[in-house]
């Protein structure tokens, strides 16, 4: 059998009720301890890691749980990560980055009912995520949850109660797991071919990063909103992901107070300062096109500021993360943030 880790994070999945709503407090080993098949399965370790509710993950976290795996990468054949619904759609996008062409398996799960809940999610989803960890075709990040898998930067949350809480957004479910088998997405799989094809495959040598920049902030456009906020920003941040309006619609009035710049001019100059801009839509489905609209071709063909294209806010804020971490060059952020990463974006037709 294979050696596999259980790096035990906390959230909903370790939570018991203590009187001030439902907090993490069993461990690793009593999770593990719940679903007894699993032992069937892999000769399992367990690190308990942390024990928070994902509310609180932050950066730090992440690089804490890619150290862990890094540390253990020579001594195990994969490696399971029980985490927080809320924000594992985040920690799995960063993984992705921080651990890439991983050909070891890391997924992620978690549940949406605590594992002592007597209707709970938690014993499937674990027992599943383990079963995905041993398969020999297995690799690289994914959230494996309610029997879907899930590339690591495709994932976000999109139910707060129901147990099929996680979709893929914009690219197939990369395999699904249906009575004990794990059954391949033909879509997904040609995909990855097409990426093959274009030189864009994973290799076997996995590569570890260890630095991010934890100053981005998500701006989401509301009707109204003043563009006198970048200046606000400029103190805190060095990265803006704007979430435009429809297919990347950006306001063309200018601030209420007198003087104050545009849109247009305001997001010109935050990236003329040497600052990172990156746009996206606000529409989970489909993607951006700066070109359609007039509201947005003035931002089509500007060198500096970087089009999320189809990709989830989730990985935006990973990837600009990690790119600002790696270098403070321009073009050399650029250069990574449009490099796909376990899917995370496809390449021009």
């Amino acid at each position: 059998m294979k050696n596999i880790l259980l790096i035990a994070t906390g959230g909903t999945i370790a939570s018991a009720e203590d009187g001030n709503g439902l907090s993490p407090s069993l461990t690793g080993e009593q999770l593990a301890e719940a679903v007894p098949e699993i032992a069937s399965l892999a000769h399992i370790g367990i690190l308990q890691l942390m024990n928070i509710d994902s509310t609180n993950m932050r950066p730090r976290d992440w690089l804490r749980i890619s150290s862990a795996i890094v540390e253990a990468y020579d001594a195990y054949d994969g490696f399971v990560v029980l985490h927080g619904t809320d924000t594992m759609a985040y920690t799995a996008a960063a993984l992705s980055y921080l651990i890439q062409d991983s050909p070891k398996p890391i997924v992620l799960t978690g549940s949406q009912k605590p594992m002592c809940d007597s209707f709970t999610d938690a014993k499937l989803n674990l027992y599943q995520s383990l079963l995905y960890a041993t398969d020999e075709r297995s690799r690289d990040v994914v959230i494996v949850f309610n029997g879907a898998v899930i590339a690591g930067t495709r994932g976000r949350k999109q139910r707060t109660m129901s147990f099929n809480a996680f979709k893929s957004v914009n690219y197939p479910s990369i395999a699904y797991v249906r009575n004990d088998r794990i059954i391949r997405s033909g879509d997904a799989l040609a995909r990855a071919q097409g990426l093959a094809a274009s030189n864009l495959a994973p290799t076997t040598t996995p590569r570890f990063f260890t630095t991010l920049d934890e100053r981005v902030f998500v701006l989401k456009l509301t009707p109204g909103i003043d563009p006198s906020i970048f200046g606000l920003l400029e103190s805190n941040y060095d990265a803006v992901i704007l979430e435009t309006f429809g297919i990347g619609g950006i306001p063309e009035y200018e601030g209420a107070t007198s003087g104050s710049p545009s849109f247009r001019q305001a997001i010109f100059d935050w990236v003329d300062s040497g600052r990172t801009a990156v746009v996206t839509t606000q529409v989970p489905e489909e993607g951006l096109d700066l070109g359609v609209y007039e509201v947005g071709r003035a931002y089509a063909d500007h060198p500096g500021i970087l089009k999320g294209d189809d990709m989830t806010t989730e990985a935006l804020v990973a990837k600009t993360m990690w790119a600002r971490g790696q270098s403070s060059d321009p073009d050399e952020i650029k250069r990574l943030f449009y490099r796909p990463v376990n899917f995370d974006r496809l390449p021009p037709l």
